[in-house]
């Protein structure tokens, strides 16, 4: 059966569409908007209503791209962004009027910790085995999830930190300095070293837009000296130049400090390296719909 998600992170909203069976997925077509609803938020923790026409037309053209590959259901989920804004009902309602009635779910953080589980367990495959740490680094919260593949969660916590949030709080310039730099590792290993300890993993798989991004810089494997040094290459150079020299896009590429200090802080906590994973979310969401 084919079926697609949509998913309204706090950076981008991605379509997924992909033929699914039990616990088979291949994906057929893949898109990407940056939507950057986190970085639009107001004081009053409402999206603006340029920002809200952004999204529902984000969201109606990967819509209708579904509908045209024949997708038998569809899901829009939206997930850290709109749980805190004051007015996602709001965007609820856009885009159902404006998808012709597709409703808008949003996701707890429970419900997004074990969806991320799920997909980067069945994109671990035949290597997914017990104590399966998965660490999905969002733009506006991340998730962190030991459990036992398939789908038996053990652990979970939801931090509300994400590349965006971490970006707009602690790294203002472009390039970062390097000041800015190691007070956004002290703040976030702060919030980190406050969660509780973590059950002992074999495996620590990172999912999401900057583990993602990493695997063309890194490769498959994030140990500290690797984080570490790209930490330093992030500021050396302004996110333009950077996403030129590694072939990532500039939005990402701005965002993709940020989310290599999460990832160093959760990597200590976990006392383990990083795996990049293949799957996440919106894997989880269709597999979960068998």
């Amino acid at each position: 059966m084919r079926r697609a998600c949509i998913d309204i992170g706090s950076n981008t909203t991605r379509l997924l569409v992909a033929d699914c069976e039990r616990r088979s997925l291949v994906a057929c077509r893949q898109e990407r908007a940056f939507t950057l609803i986190g970085r639009a938020l107001g004081p009053d923790g409402n999206i603006p209503a340029g920002k809200l026409a952004e999204v529902v037309q984000a969201v109606a053209e990967q819509h209708a791209i579904a509908r045209e590959l024949g997708a038998e259901r569809i899901r829009c989920v939206a997930t850290a962004a709109i749980r805190h804004a004051a007015n996602g009902a709001v965007l609820a309602r856009l885009v159902h009027a404006a998808c012709g009635g597709l409703e808008l779910e949003v996701l707890s953080g429970a419900e997004e910790a074990r969806l991320a589980f799920i997909g980067a367990a069945w994109a671990a495959g035949a290597d997914a085995m017990p104590g399966l740490g998965v660490v999905d680094a969002g733009g506006g919260s991340s998730e962190l999830v030991v459990g036992d593949p398939p789908s038996h969660v053990r652990w979970w916590i939801s931090l509300p930190l994400g590349s965006g949030v971490v970006t707009e709080r602690w790294l203002p310039a472009d390039p970062p300095t390097g000041e800015q730099v190691e007070a956004a590792l002290a703040a976030v290993r702060a919030t980190v070293a406050a969660a509780p300890s973590p059950p002992e993993v074999r495996r620590l798989v990172a999912v999401g837009g900057s583990a993602t991004s990493l695997r063309t810089l890194a490769g498959s494997r994030l140990d500290a000296a690797t984080l570490d040094r790209l930490l330093a290459a992030a500021r050396q150079e302004s996110a333009v130049g950077f996403a030129r020299r590694f072939g990532v896009d500039v939005q990402r590429a701005r965002l993709l400090t940020g989310g290599l200090v999460i990832l160093r802080a959760v990597s200590e906590l976990f006392d383990a390296p990083l795996e990049i994973g293949q799957g996440g979310l919106r894997e989880g969401l269709l597999l979960d719909e068998g």
